[in-house]
Order: C-alpha cells, then structure tokens, then sequence
C-alpha cells in the first residue's frame, strides 16, 4: 500500500519536491489530517480548511522561512504549521504545554509574526519589506495573507495608505470568502461582491489600484492552476502587489461550507459525517453572554433609548438576539474597535444608551478611545466586557486579564464585575437608569452558576460590595465571578468562624465604608481576581490601606507579571494561583 503524499512532508522542501500536478491530492490529505485532528482536539476549522490551497502554493512557490509570510489574525494557519516541522505535534494543539493555537514567533522560524487579533499582517510585513530595503536585500519576499472581514479594519487601510508610496516589495494576498467569524459587514464588504462578479470593474473602477498597488483578481483560491500562474507572475512585479483570492470557508467538509458560522470553532464533531456531536446542556447554567444578550432585549423592550454595538462578535458576544428582535436598534460595525466605541460616544452625546460590548482583550485596540472620547467627555456609555479573566485554550493574545488594570486609572470611569449571572443582569439595569457616567461591568467567557438568574430587576448601588462570609481573622476580597472559587476554597474550611469572604463588586468606585470595616475586624487581608495584579484589583486595596495607614497583612492573588499560555481555564487557574485549591492554600498559610 503506497504512502499518502502528505507523510513523507515535513517541511516546505519536501514540498517543493512535489509535482505541480500532485498539489491537489496533498490538499485532499491535508484537509482530512485537519479535520481528523480538530474533530476530536477542538479548535478554529473552518478558516484553515478554506486556505489550503492557498497555504500549499505559498510555500511551494517562495522560499519560506527565508520569504516571509505573515498570516492575518492566525484562524487559517493550522495547514500552515502542520507543513513547518509541526505535523507530528499538531494534535497537541491549543493543549497545555502543547503547540498555540496562532501563528507564534518563539514556536518556529516559519511564524515570522505573533498574530492572534486582526488586521495586523499588512503594517507587519510592510515593516519587514522596509527593513529588507534598508539592509539592501532586493531578492527577500514579503508576503501578508488577510481576510475581508479584517481588511475593513482601520489599521489595515493604513497599512495600504503607508505602502502604496512605497517602493517595498510587498504582496498583500486578500483571501475573500466574505465572513470573518461572523458575515462580513460594511461598504467595502459590498464592494467586494460587486467586484467578484464584475472583472471590469476589477479592472477599471478599483478602490486598492487607487492605493498605487498593481491589482490582479479575482482568482480561484482552490484551483492550483490559477494560483500557482499568478503567484509565479507576482514573484517579480516590482513594488506593493494585492491578489484577491476568491475561497470558501469550510472548503472540503460539507456542513462546515453551508453553516460557517458555526463551523468557524464547531468543538468536537464526527470526522466522518462532519456532525457536531451534540452535548445535552438542559441542565447546565446559561453562558455569560446569553445573559447578557437576553437581558439587554428584555431592558431594550422597555426603554427605547438603549441600543447595542459589537465590532464584529454579533454571534460571540450574543448582540445577536437584540439585532433579531430590534435590528434597526443592533449595530455590528466589524473589526472596528475604535470605531464602535466612539460611535457609542456620539450616540450618548444624542441621549441614547450606548451598550457597547467587546470583548476584553479586543478594548484594548480602542483605548485611546475610551479615554479621549468617552471618559473625558463623562458620556454615559455601558461598556460590556466579555470575555474578562482567563479564556482558555486561545491562549496569550485573547486572555482578558489586563481591563482592570487599564481601566481603573481612567477618571470618570466606574469599573465592576458581577460574581454571577444574576448580579450581571441587575448591573445593567442599573447601567440604564440615568446614569452620569460611563461604566464597565466586565464578565467572563462560559457558563455561569445559577439556574434561576431570570429574576425581577433591582438596582445595585453604584460602589457597593457585599459580605458573603462573616469571619474573625482572614478576609478574602474578591472581585467578579472568581468568587466562586473563593467560595469554593472557604467551604473546605468548614465549620469555619476565622474567615470571611466579601464581593466588592465595584473596583471604581471602591466601597470605602465596607473596607474600613474589614480591615478594623480582620488581621490577614486576601485579595483574589481573575487579571493583572499589577495595577489590578489588590493594588487598589493595597492603595486604600496605604491612603488609610492600615498595617493589616495583604496578600495578592491574581495573574502575574507575564503572559500566560493556553490551556484549559482550570488548569490555568491552577497555575497563576486562583483554582480553588490553591486559594485554600494561601488561606491556609495565614491560619
């Protein structure tokens, strides 16, 4: 029995030892080693599956590592690691200790860029190809592989603003299947439409020849023909070059091509018949972001003031449910951070009520914003913060566990964090109440710990905690939903009179009363959140102690000072010192 094509490949010069006319059955096993691997490991499928082709002829046709090619965002590039020396680990992928999930400098000399958030590829590989014009080599090729939902991005038409005066030996490679991880959005989202269908108006009437690139497309993504033609043309086009490569999400596994959005990260599935493999979750908590999107339609129906925005997490942050209920009243504006938080400034300005959710780690790509457009206004924008604290396996660049820290520093701003679902709903009722200023209430990724969240709505006084554990000696502060792990580690104590757990719900506005209570009652001082301890939540109560010469032992629990990998959220919990069992331990020390 002969050897498939893809065993014999460890890297791209075994590729390159292939005839042009044998691509198309590696692609064949390329995909099903994919498909195999994510079915059961989990991880981003649909993306990867739609580049194959494209990711074969790359390296096929230029030089890698020595040309460098960066890949946008990161979702498409597992076929692309699988032919860099990473076959044999592939199934260790997103796992702890094991390969990331995106492209990453410090795993191989074939990542050439860390990626992980959008629109990032073309600043990047330009940056590349003017450096290889100042240390004079003219033969090094640049390659930026982007998608349409993430060349609508800003930063991505500086990229092509900045390039095309330039002279840099670029080629910007546009992969056009028109969805991100939801549908693609927006104008340019139309015009590319138009130009897929329209070869003259590709030719003629075009909005990246207008950027001084030498335009050629739309082409086949999946035809190795027309792709390796071009690709060879493009090799000694002097200049900034784009291709537009016409693909299909999904390509190759029938469900993942006719229900993309879901197939973008379906979970385990069977590799056979391509069916997500069902979980019965009747019983289990809602998600965080489900209550979120159910409770924003029920504020919605009842005040006409409130409207949502999401760059590009319709389906993710569960917006979803507000733009089915109310779509003139539900904004997806793409990958467009900074965008969706100033336009929830301007429609403040107008006496709406901006909910304006994005994810943790995606803010941060709009800070300026927050403070230039926002706080220094003191418009009263709800920032829904998704995501908030460790998310798991998609490891480094999507952990939220730096929004406390940048967050809490910015005047007019008030910061908080439910410790369940119930709490989450009723901080935004809250929120929509006439509030004066801006505020953030920040929640994290997965299932909450309640069954009957669905309640009647009570306002929550603005820097307010709670006492949850009445105790003698230890006091353990927790901020968001990380006190269920407290909780937790306090139950292990039982029957326990030495120590007391408090939610202080709000870090901006801390809730001075409360604490000077608790550092009267209690010796030993704990402070637990799910993000940064520097700058986070202990620092701030290490602040208040110092503002109010308090002597009391404090100990901070939290993220520390580096970045931390993927894994699961258990086992990452475990290892910065926040898993129940580890909280125990530190209350241990002090008893």
């Amino acid at each position: 029995m002969s050897k498939s094509l893809l065993e014999h490949i460890n890297c791209p010069e075994d590729l390159r030892k292939l005839k042009p006319s044998e691509l198309p059955i590696l692609a064949k096993e390329l995909r099903r080693f994919i498909i195999d691997i994510v079915a059961t490991k989990e991880g981003h499928l649909g993306a990867s599956l739609g580049v194959v082709e494209l990711t074969i002829a790359l390296h096929y046709l230029f030089k890698t590592p020595e040309d460098l090619l960066v890949w946008d965002v990161g979702h498409q590039a597992y076929g692309h690691k699988i032919l860099t020396q990473r076959k044999d680990l592939f199934h260790t992928n997103r796992q702890l200790g094991g390969l990331s999930g995106f492209p990453k400098r410090s795993e191989s000399e074939y990542d050439t860029f860390g990626v992980g958030h959008s629109s990032t590829s073309i600043s990047a590989a330009l940056g590349m190809a003017l450096a290889s014009q100042l240390k004079g080599d003219q033969q090094k090729q640049h390659i930026a592989v982007i998608g349409d939902a993430s060349i609508a991005s800003g930063m991505a038409f500086e990229a092509l603003n900045h390039a095309g005066v330039t002279d840099a030996n670029l080629l910007v490679i546009l992969n056009d299947n028109a969805i991100g991880i939801d549908p693609s959005v927006g104008a340019l989202k139309a015009y590319l439409t138009k130009v897929k269908g329209d070869k003259k108006l590709a030719a003629q009437n075009n909005i990246i020849k207008a950027l001084n690139f030498n335009y050629s497309g739309p082409i086949d993504g999946h035809n190795f023909d027309e792709l390796l033609t071009e690709l060879e043309r493009l090799k000694s086009v002097k200049g900034p070059k784009f291709l537009h490569v016409i693909t299909t999400k999904g390509k190759g596994l029938k469900q993942a091509e006719e229900n993309q959005v879901q197939y973008h990260a379906p979970g385990k599935f069977d590799k056979v018949s391509g069916d997500v493999l069902s979980v019965n979750t009747d019983h289990l908590p809602l998600k965080y972001q489900d209550v979120f999107g159910k409770t924003l339609v029920s504020l919605a129906k009842e005040n006409k003031k409130i409207v949502g925005i999401t760059p590009a997490m319709l389906t993710g942050s569960s917006l979803k449910l507000l733009f089915e209920t109310y779509p003139d009243r539900a904004f997806d504006v793409g990958i467009a951070e900074q965008h969706a938080v100033t336009l929830a400034a301007g429609m403040a300005t107008q006496g709406l009520i901006p909910f304006c959710t994005i994810y943790s780690t995606f803010l941060q790509r709009a800070y300026d914003q927050v403070i230039h457009d926002v706080a220094l206004q003191d418009l009263p924008v709800v920032f829904c913060i998704d995501r908030a604290g460790l998310v798991g396996e998609d490891g480094a660049t999507h952990h939220g566990v730096f929004d406390i820290a940048y967050l809490r520093c910015i005047p007019n701003l008030i910061v908080c964090a439910p410790r369940n679902e119930l709490e989450l709903r009723n901080l935004m009722y809250t929120a929509q109440l006439g509030l004066k200023h801006p505020i953030a209430i920040r929640y994290p990724r997965g299932r909450g710990v309640l069954s009957a969240w669905e309640q009647d709505f009570e306002p929550i006084a603005i820097g307010t905690g709670v006492q949850l554990e009445k105790g003698t000696k230890v006091a353990v502060l927790s901020l968001g939903a990380i006190a269920v792990n407290c909780t937790k580690a306090i139950e292990q104590l039982k029957p326990n009179h030495l120590v007391g757990h408090y939610d202080l719900r709000f870090v901006k506005p801390l809730d001075e009363n409360l604490l000077h209570d608790i550092f009267k009652d209690y010796t030993h001082i704990i402070t637990v959140e799910d993000g940064a301890v520097k700058g986070g939540f202990g620092t701030a109560i290490l602040e208040f102690a110092n503002q109010h010469a308090y002597a009391n032992t404090i100990k901070i629990l939290g993220v520390p000072d580096r970045f931390i990998n993927h894994g699961t959220v258990q086992q990452l919990q475990e290892q910065v010192g926040i898993s129940a069992d580890e909280i125990l331990k530190s209350i241990q020390k002090f008893l």
